[in-house]
């Protein structure tokens, strides 16, 4: 909600609807409450009735004009006129309430009616233009909690207002009371300029005036009226919306002039805020009601509150006679406002979403005409009813029964969105929906859903991103048991067979001739590696012979880990850390057809990347999504050395912890380097570096010393963390960095471990092992932004030049979940760590990723010591080898590795350069391993 906000526009939109309806409603309330204190019983309800339908008649004669200058003209230039009018009209009324003209003051309300005639089409039509589709349900709750929280600051400001004006005259006409509150005047001008102001902050959302052109004698023999009804007719989702506003606004019609006198009967009530406060109890409903929907409905438009809303407006109306007193009264009404809210939200966005952007003035002028038509009818009725002395109960008992039918008829026309509303909820309590491209789904006509199957539950999750019902198609295996099939049933779900999927792809055509969406998973079984597999061609033989329809492919994101996927049980554990797991419903832009199916999957694939980069925001920083890995796992053992050194998490939360403690101290810049190998030191030292906040650099050691003095100046290094035995090694090997490394200063590993005391040491470990992930974070981490650098790599380029990359935290956060979502990693798994840090394939591959999904990893510092690897490989079980095609190539020229050692791996991924085709062969035919390429 607060990102429509930031939207330019949309504030002063907001604002200037507030103000619209709190400026209209003020002087009716002036109006009623002047006929409550003058008048009784059924003579007040008439009167009342007038007033009201005063207001309606506008909406009525102007629907056609009033949706044609929508159409026609920039909807904020319509909405800064109307504005000029309300400051025109509200001078009027307070020179009215001056001479004490009440009856031209009653007949002002007419004229305030017509500017709000003309300016709802716009109002509501800009909404879709400031929002758009995606966020329609949310901005309609906002608009309709606006105009809500107008009428009843209205209600209870006007009314404070008449009553202190009141306070200690005496009156007995309408006169003397329009002359004792003339100054209230003053407010409704004020307020009517500041809406004023706020129409010239809108944004023009269209620039072009559109070619349209009016016809009065049309307009008179009521041939628009034909038209534009037929406009809102042709499409029923929008005809049966517009009856269920209709029904619910003659309602709330018939509440206002009826209540009051109802309340004075019943109760004895007679002072005007405490009768206005009880029925603005349903303002209060509405608003919670719309903010709700709106949270519920958030980025897709969630149609199975509107019987949920139905129902229980219905359950207030009966309640309402039988309540003994004003404050249960009170409370009734905002029940029913609040189930109120339920309804109207989703019924709103349903007209504005299936309105097409030409037409949508239209649309709303016919949805005002209805609805106006329906409340000056429950009006009508109400004036006959009370000339014929029936009483305000009885007319109070009847809306309850037109409130039970019309509950019944949403059931009726809605079941399945009601329980796709229950199942949804049930969901909800572990899964957050996030739905992209909601503007592609066509609101009319034949549309078949082709995307990717991963769980058992994406029909669920479709269904409640889709605004329009969603026929499935299903294995038939699944749709004959017996426990399933009534449910089934109840959705339309079309079963398949191998056997008999001509008839089946008969029936999908048959629906999507008839203008329905049939969703079909083109992949014909649910993923097991959570990666698009081939796209069957069933479905082109489906739409061959049709001429109207589209395809819209989607793609879900979110549910490969869950209860219902077939991942692993580990990739499942590392998924289910937080309490809601994100799931993402994106749709792409409709194809045609004649698409076939490598078209679609392609499309499909397009639609993968786009979602994981809206994933990848959600994403913590490393050391956040480090810590809680860790500290669910604190006793499983975490790394191991080829040497056979061994670290449990416990132990690594620590040495981690207690590094971080001394870099903090030293004064360095933004990006620190690291100068160490593939082990558990080299990851300590990273992982140290990214919780005090900065960047690491790995240092190339291979690389030329001028390539290597290049970078360090490149990226501002001053200080490494580096081992003493470490440089010695490399010394022995003829790699003497002694010159690129001058005026740099070094931080031994070994003088810092020295610097550490027991007690600080026991302390740490005890944090380690105790202290929630949070906590740990709060006290000896710094929050790193996601887009935050998290490490610095270079390699030499050519003539020495280095070239780097920069990864963020979000960079290499995404990498890590999907290459672990690609190794569906299992609870056996141990990773070979033998990659230089400096390699981007090594950093996050064989350290981050194991680190972050809580994989053991075995290090060796050098990966072209391919037999120490292969022992290692061997000694310790390990399933994962990342590697480049020139280490690969020494597993298989190395006589002395026989292909037992690597007998326990389950995947080899070769990456960072191009894998020879000969060192694929060979490595296959020595081990009898595949090499999969690319990370």
């Amino acid at each position: 909600m607060l990102q429509l906000f930031r939207i330019l526009g949309f504030f002063p939109y907001v604002a200037m609807v507030f103000l619209n309806a709190f400026v209209d409603l003020g002087h009716k309330i002036i109006i009623q409450n002047t006929l409550f204190k003058v008048y009784e019983g059924d003579l007040q309800i008439v009167l009342t009735a007038i007033v009201n339908a005063l207001i309606l008649l506008p909406f009525v004669l102007l629907f056609t004009p009033s949706g044609f200058l929508s159409d026609k003209y920039p909807k904020n230039r319509v909405m800064q006129l109307s504005a000029w009018a309300v400051v025109v009209l509200t001078l009027a009324i307070t020179a009215f309430y001056y001479l004490g003209w009440f009856w031209p003051a009653f007949a002002m309300t007419f004229l305030l009616a017509v500017q709000s005639a003309i300016y709802s089409p716009a109002k509501y039509g800009y909404i879709k233009e400031l929002a758009g589709k995606e966020s329609l349900a949310t901005a309609n709750g906002v608009v309709q909690a606006a105009v809500t929280t107008a009428i009843l600051a209205g209600i209870f400001f006007f009314s404070v207002l008449f009553e202190s004006f009141l306070s200690g005259h005496s009156f007995s006409t309408t006169g003397e009371i329009m002359d004792l509150i003339a100054p209230v005047g003053w407010f409704l001008v004020g307020f009517s300029l500041i809406e004023l102001a706020l129409a010239y902050r809108l944004p023009e959302k269209r620039h072009r005036i559109a070619e349209m052109s009016f016809d009065w004698q049309q307009y008179r023999t009521g041939r628009y009226l034909k038209a534009n009804l037929g406009v809102a007719w042709g499409n029923q989702v929008i005809w049966l919306s517009i009856v269920g506003l209709s029904v619910f606004w003659g309602i709330s019609q018939v509440m206002v002039a009826t209540f009051p006198a109802f309340a004075k009967e019943t109760l004895g009530e007679t002072n005007t805020v405490v009768i206005q406060g009880a029925m603005a109890c349903s303002g209060i409903g509405i608003i919670l009601g719309s903010i709700i929907a709106g949270r519920v409905s958030r980025s897709h438009i969630e149609t199975g509150l509107i019987p949920i809303g139905a129902i229980g407006i219905a359950a207030g109306l009966f309640l309402l006679p039988g309540l003994p007193s004003a404050w249960a009264m009170a409370l009734d009404f905002l029940l029913i406002g609040a189930m109120g809210g339920f309804f109207l939200v989703p019924l709103n966005a349903l007209i504005q979403f299936n309105a097409g952007d030409s037409g949508l003035g239209r649309i709303l002028a016919a949805n005002n005409f209805v609805q106006n038509l329906a409340m000056l009818g429950f009006l009508a009725t109400t004036m006959a009813a009370a000339l014929l002395h029936t009483g305000g109960l009885l007319i109070i008992e009847a809306l309850g029964v037109i409130a039970l039918i019309g509950a019944v008829y949403t059931t009726y026309k809605l079941p399945q969105s009601l329980v796709r509303f229950l199942v949804a909820r049930i969901i909800s309590t572990r899964y957050r929906l996030e739905v992209i491209g909601l503007r592609n789904m066509p609101p009319q006509g034949g549309v078949l859903l082709l995307g990717n199957h991963i769980s058992w539950i994406d029909w669920a999750m479709v269904q409640i991103a889709s605004p329009r019902p969603v026929r499935f198609v299903m294995k038939r295996a699944y749709y004959e048991r017996w426990y399933l099939r009534w449910f089934l049933d109840f959705f339309g779900v079309v079963p398949i067979s191998g056997g008999q999927s001509k008839q089946a792809l008969e029936t999908v055509a048959g629906l999507l001739n008839e203008g329905e969406v049939v969703c079909l998973f083109p992949e014909g079984a649910i993923s097991r590696s959570g990666q698009l597999g081939e796209f069957k061609k069933g479905f082109e033989l489906a739409v061959a012979k049709l001429d109207e329809g589209s395809i819209l492919p989607f793609y879900l994101r979110g549910l490969w880990g869950s209860a219902f996927s077939f991942a692993s049980a580990k990739l499942k554990e590392n998924r289910s850390g937080r309490r809601t797991r994100d799931v993402v419903v994106a749709f792409g832009q409709p194809m045609p057809l004649s698409a076939t199916s490598e078209q679609v999957k392609q499309s499909v694939f397009e639609l993968s990347v786009s979602s994981w980069q809206t994933h990848a925001r959600t994403l913590p920083s490393l050391p956040e999504a480090w810590l809680a890995s860790a500290s669910r796992r604190r006793s499983q053992l975490c790394a191991l050395d080829s040497t056979g050194s061994s670290l449990t998490n416990r132990r690594f939360m620590a040495g981690v912890l207690l590094f971080a403690r001394r870099i903090r101290r030293l004064e360095t810049g933004r990006n620190l380097g690291v100068l160490m190998p593939a082990s558990s030191a080299g990851a300590i030292a990273n992982m140290a570096v990214l919780l005090t906040g900065k960047a690491v650099v790995n240092l190339n050691y291979t690389a030329s010393r001028e390539a290597l003095r290049a970078g360090l100046e490149n990226a501002g290094v001053t200080d490494i963390i580096t081992a003493r035995r470490f440089l010695k090694k490399l010394e022995g090997k003829g790699l003497d960095l002694t010159d690129a490394l001058a005026g740099i200063r070094l931080h031994q590993m070994e003088d810092i471990k020295e610097e550490i005391g027991k007690a600080e040491g026991l302390l740490m470990l005890a944090a380690a092992s105790l202290l929630p992930a949070a906590w740990l974070m709060r006290l000896f981490g710094h929050r790193a932004e996601p887009d935050d650098t998290a490490a610095i790599l270079f390699s030499s380029g050519s003539e020495g030049t280095p070239k780097g990359i920069e990864l963020t935290h979000r960079n290499i956060m995404a990498n890590v979940r999907q290459t672990a979502d690609v190794l569906n990693t299992e609870a056996e798994d141990v990773v070979l760590s033998n990659l230089p840090l400096f390699h981007a394939f090594g950093l996050t591959a064989t350290t981050f990723m194991p680190l972050l999904e809580g994989i053991p990893m075995v290090c060796h510092p050098d990966p072209t010591d391919a037999l120490g690897c292969a022992k290692a490989i061997a000694r310790h079980r390990a399933t994962f080898l990342c590697s480049t095609s020139t280490f690969l190539r020494l597993y298989t020229r190395n006589k002395r590795i026989h292909p037992m050692m690597l007998e326990s791996l389950r995947i080899v991924v070769a990456g960072a350069e191009r894998l020879g085709p000969d060192v694929r062969e060979a490595f296959a035919l020595k081990f009898g391993k595949s090499i999969y390429e690319g990370y």
